[in-house]
Order: C-alpha cells, then structure tokens, then sequence
C-alpha cells in the first residue's frame, strides 16, 4: 500500500471516530440513564460490516461508516444504540444449539422494537417502515418481544432460510460476527476467542485502538467473565434507573423494561422447587443413620443367630404422597404444554426418595368452574391419564372454584394429610381472600414477564416453555 492511500485510511478512520463520537453524543444528550452502557465500548477500526462488538469494542469499517453517516446522520446513532442494546441485554453470549440465523434476527427485532418506543428524533430512520410489518403481525403473535420469545415463536413456526433472510433485510443494523468467535481459553473475543480467530489483524485495544481520553475504563482489555458480569451490572442499574429517576422515559421505554425484567428475573429449577412440597411418610427402609453395627455383630458372635440390636425398619423420609395439580384451562394455555408440564411433574415426583408406591393425586382442570377431577392412586393410572388427557374447559379464569373443591374433598375425608398444591396457569385469575390449610404454588407460564401479584400466602414461580420442554 503507497503512502497516499495509507493516508487516506488514516484520514477516513479519524472521520468515522468523530462521527461515532457524533453518535454517542447525541446519545447521552437524549437517553441520560444509558449512560454507561453507552460510554462503554471501546472503538477500534477492523473490517466488520459497518459496525459490530465482542461486548467490549465497538468494531467499525470506516469507509462503510462514513457512507452511512453522509447519507443519513441519524441511522449512525440508531446503529451505535442498536449494538449497545445487544450488550445491555447479553444477545450476544449465543448459547448452544441455536440456529444463527434465526437468533441474530431475533434479537434484531427485539432491539429495534425497544428503539422505536423510545420515539427519539435522533433515532429516525426510514428503516422503520419497512419494519413495520413484520412487527404488527409479531406483536399479534408474540406477548412480548423479547429475543428469546421472537426466537422460540420463529422456531415453533419452523422460519426458513429464505424467510429469516428477507425479514433480516428491514432489522440489519450491525454486524453479528463477532458474537461467534470460538473459545480458546485465553479470554480474548466471545467466548475466548483468541487472535487467531480474527486473523492477524485482530484488534489490540491497548495500541491505539481505544476511544480516546473520554474512557475511563479500558473496556477492551477485560476478560469475557469481566465483561459479562460490567454488562449484568449495566442493565441492572438502567433498569432501577428507569423505575425510579427516570420515569418519564421510562413512559416511553416500556418494552426495554420488561426486557430488563425478564432478563433479571431469578430462575428457579422446577424440580428443586417441586420437592419443597413434599410431606413426611413412612416408608419400609433400614435407616442406616442411627443403627449400629458393632452391637449387631458382637450379638451374632456371642450367640450365634442372636443380634444385639435389631435394625430400625422404618426410616422417615421425604415422599410426595396426598398432592394436587391444578390446570387452568381457560383456554390461555394450550394443551400440548398442559400435558408436557404434567408429564415433568410426574417425571420429578416418581423419582427415587420422591413418590409413595400408592398415592393420592388428584389432577383437576378448571377454568370459571371445575371441569374434571382425575383422581391417581399409582403410577400405572397416571401413566393411563397421560394418554388420554384432553383439555376441558376453555372459559375465563378464576382460582376460587378449585380451593373451594378442594375444601369439600378435605371434609369429607378424602384427604389425610393434603400439604401442596401446584396450580398451572399463564394468566391472572381471582384468589381466594383467605388462605387454605395446604401449601399452594401458582406457577405461572412466562409468556408476558409479568410481576404476577399473587397473595402473601401463596408462592409464585415463573417457568418459560423451555423450562417445561427439558428434560429431565
């Protein structure tokens, strides 16, 4: 390369610097409580389609940021707040076994439908027309937008390639690539990636290719267990932020909050959760714990068929027994995850130290008033329920009928000792005002992140489909 394009590529990376600063500016001057999310990147010039990031750069093709910026000045800044998005909400930290195509384009719709809330004059593009479309009829489809549920819904609807690829066409704003960069363990890159995985260009943020005197932090040399947990802290404070100091955007940033919501909200493992509920029986078995052994063999020795002590034949231990599981069939959750989250509960429940040889289950669907009541003495007649389980129902919701049953099964004796109930729903329902004699669990199907308000007296878990679908 001569001198006088070498110059020329000086010149044009120095251009596109100052006009992502442009972007960042334009940034903290209208959406104050990304702040830091914004401030975090650090830039470097690396051959990405327009722009792209690892979590720590902010990678840019010069020429192609230039271009952009000439033609439109505001797309530059939607693209800037559009990969910061991806960080705030760890897009790309891809698990695996996802189809690429699909989840880049997922969480490009996710993005975007948060940037068109915001309704910023900095962020206007013609873009937005063009995705209106597809969003319309995604929000019809999609309780809400969030990357994970845009993806499960693309997947159930099995989206090809040509599909996926026409749809990217209106969300495309950055570059992806660096999202995929296999680990190597050296901490450099997604996931590891070393130098290597970029070629001999890789970027080195500690040469010259970090923003400037305006980052405090040089975020480009941290590992990737350093800038996941800076970004997990990031998205936390935007969303106190947006809940407290800054609830006039937070009027128009809705969607990115109950992102945030669902992004922190505390994942509980459905088995661990289900054998709270298990209540104390007796069952036949040497408890090993308090029997002692050298008095058993002294006695044998001594007298020859005549032990000392003899074992405890009875050891009490934790087994689900009397139990009920309530279905809401009000016609919000479809049937084929009804018998999947019954499948899970009896797969949990007829695990070793977790279910009696006979017991006492009764399944009951219910919407506004009950609808069946399957009563399980074994595991053969749950296994015969299992194949033959139709949904009954399909009214509106309301939790009152099944506690007020379950109130006369008690009465009349059909219980002994009844201590759980899981009550299966993805909407919200009328409680009871007072609570019942058992424990009661609503777990409730996350299709809209809601914080569902369940009474003190009850316990309310959240499980996605994913959640229900895995094996166990």
């Amino acid at each position: 390369m001569d001198t006088q394009n070498e110059e020329k590529l000086r010149q044009a990376e120095k251009l596109a610097r100052q006009v992502l600063q442009y972007a960042r500016n334009s940034l903290f001057l209208n959406l104050r409580f990304m702040d830091s999310a914004v401030s975090r990147l650090v830039p470097v010039a690396f051959p990405v389609i327009g722009i792209g990031t690892d979590t720590r750069h902010l990678f840019f093709d010069s020429v192609s940021v230039l271009q952009t910026f000439s033609l439109n000045n505001r797309r530059v800044t939607r693209m800037y707040l559009h990969t910061v998005l991806h960080c705030v909400f760890q897009h790309p930290y891809v698990g695996t076994g996802l189809r690429q195509d699909v989840w880049d384009l997922s969480c490009d719709i996710a993005v975007e439908q948060m940037i068109r809330d915001l309704a910023l004059p900095c962020l206007e593009d013609p873009c937005e027309g063009l995705q209106s479309q597809v969003l319309a009829a995604l929000r019809s489809k999609v309780k809400h937008m969030t990357a994970e549920h845009i993806y499960r819904y693309f997947i159930d609807q099995d989206i090809t390639d040509i599909q996926c690829a026409e749809m990217q066409k209106s969300f495309f704003m950055d570059d992806h690539t660096p999202w995929y960069i296999p680990p190597t363990g050296n901490g450099k890159g997604l996931g590891g990636g070393s130098a290597e995985n970029y070629g001999s260009h890789y970027p080195d943020s500690g040469s010259g290719g970090g923003g400037g005197e305006d980052d405090e932090e040089d975020g480009g040399a941290m590992s990737e267990r350093e800038a996941r947990e800076t970004w997990d802290r990031i998205s936390r404070q935007i969303q106190v932020d947006l809940e407290t100091f800054s609830k006039a955007r937070g009027d128009r940033a809705g969607n990115m909050i109950q992102n945030l919501k669902a992004l922190h909200r505390d994942r509980c493992d459905y088995s661990d959760f289900l054998r709270r509920f298990a209540v104390y029986g007796e069952v036949m078995h040497i408890d090993e714990d308090t029997f002692d052994y050298n008095f058993y063999t002294y006695g044998m020795d001594l007298y020859g068929n005549m032990p000392l002590v003899e074992p405890l034949e009875y050891k009490e231990m934790k087994r689900v027994r009397e139990f009920v599981i309530a279905i809401d069939t009000s016609g919000s959750v479809a049937g084929k995850t009804v018998q999947k989250f019954v499948q899970k509960t009896y797969n949990i429940l007829k695990q070793q130290e977790s279910f009696f040889s006979k017991v006492n289950i009764h399944i009951i669907q219910c919407d506004a008033d009950i609808q069946e009541d399957a009563k399980i003495t074994c595991q053969e007649e749950f296994d015969a329920y299992l194949q033959r389980m139709t949904i009954r129902g399909l009214g509106g919701t309301d939790f009152r009928p099944v506690f007020s049953y379950v109130d006369e099964l008690i009465k009349a004796k059909e219980f002994q000792n009844l201590k759980g109930m899981i009550y299966f729903t993805d909407d919200y329902g009328r409680f009871p005002t007072a609570p019942p004699v058992y424990k009661t669990a609503f777990v409730f199907l996350d299709e809209e992140c809601n914080s569902y308000d369940v009474p003190p007296w009850a316990i309310s878990l959240v499980l996605e489909k994913a959640d229900i679908e895995e094996e166990n």
